[in-house]
């Protein structure tokens, strides 16, 4: 339930970040403030896609067999996994010039008076986030819903949301405890420790169905240390992607993973730097 919590609480920030930037340009206006019921339009717009992408997820998983919903689980877990590292990597590039971009396709959809536009950048916006929370999340709440607890974890969702109005408020507040560039570095190292669970997850499927070899099984027990039931071990294998008896393949994944990652990272890093340099010389 915490994983579900901090999904939601993340994507909502940053659901919350664009509306907020759209919003507060909008309303500085006469002529932008047409637009604000618009922009609420394409907020339910994109809110309504996610949740119809939410009930495909659960009915296509309805209809599987045994080995049909493991195979699926399997590819939504790698496909959220490569989801929250793409999302990484596009903030981490556009991240500092994202309230210009937006402020800038408004400006120019305010112009040609198309109010349809910024309808759909803020569904397209709105959808994206909420269609990666659903993807992200479908693992653990399936998971749930096996084991009876869907009420908690709808109450976790309902927290988190809570949490990101509360988190939002704060970060608009501009403190300099809490600020908007390390609420995104503190949830991008999470993300990425989440991505890597998501990951092995992954690799837990393929390796039950037989798909992906174990090449030795396992590698190394380190139960006495961390064991994956309880306490900080099991904290690890929730958003690390930790395992107290792995198979050298899955450790061998893990490990390729974070050299792609820390590759992504420094990539990230020169094209913000070249971003800025040639927003400055703009």
């Amino acid at each position: 339930m915490d994983q579900v919590a901090f999904i939601v609480w993340r994507e909502s920030v940053e659901a919350l970040l664009v509306v907020g930037i759209l919003y507060t340009w909008l309303r500085a206006s006469p002529r932008g403030r047409r637009g604000l019921p618009w922009l609420w339009g394409g907020v339910f717009a994109g809110l309504a896609v996610a949740g119809m992408l939410a009930l495909v997820l659960l009915g296509v998983a309805q209809w599987l067999t045994d080995e049909g919903q493991e195979w699926f689980q399997a590819g939504m877990a790698l496909v959220a996994a490569v989801l929250v590292v793409q999302m990484v990597y596009w903030m981490k590039c556009h991240g500092a010039s994202l309230k210009k971009t937006l402020q800038h396709g408004v400006d120019h959809e305010m112009a040609r008076d198309n109010w349809w536009g910024v309808f759909a950048l803020v569904a397209i916006a709105v959808a994206r986030e909420g269609s990666e929370t659903v993807v992200f999340l479908y693992g653990t709440v399936m998971a749930g819903i096996a084991r009876g607890s869907g009420w908690g974890l709808a109450l976790a969702g309902v927290v988190g949301f809570l949490a990101a109005l509360f988190s939002f408020w704060l970060l608009q507040l501009g403190g300099k405890l809490i600020t908007w560039r390390r609420f995104f570095a503190f949830t991008q190292v999470v993300l990425l420790l989440l991505a890597s669970s998501l990951l092995i997850s992954g690799t837990d499927h393929l390796i039950s169905l037989g798909v992906m070899p174990t090449l030795i099984d396992p590698i190394w027990d380190s139960s006495w240390l961390l064991d994956t039931t309880g306490g900080i071990g099991k904290v690890l294998a929730s958003y690390a992607g930790y395992r107290a008896y792995p198979a050298l393949s899955q450790v061998v994944v893990w490990v390729l993973y974070w050299l792609v990652v820390w590759s992504l990272l420094r990539r990230a890093d020169h094209v913000a730097t070249r971003t800025r340099l040639a927003a400055r010389l703009a």
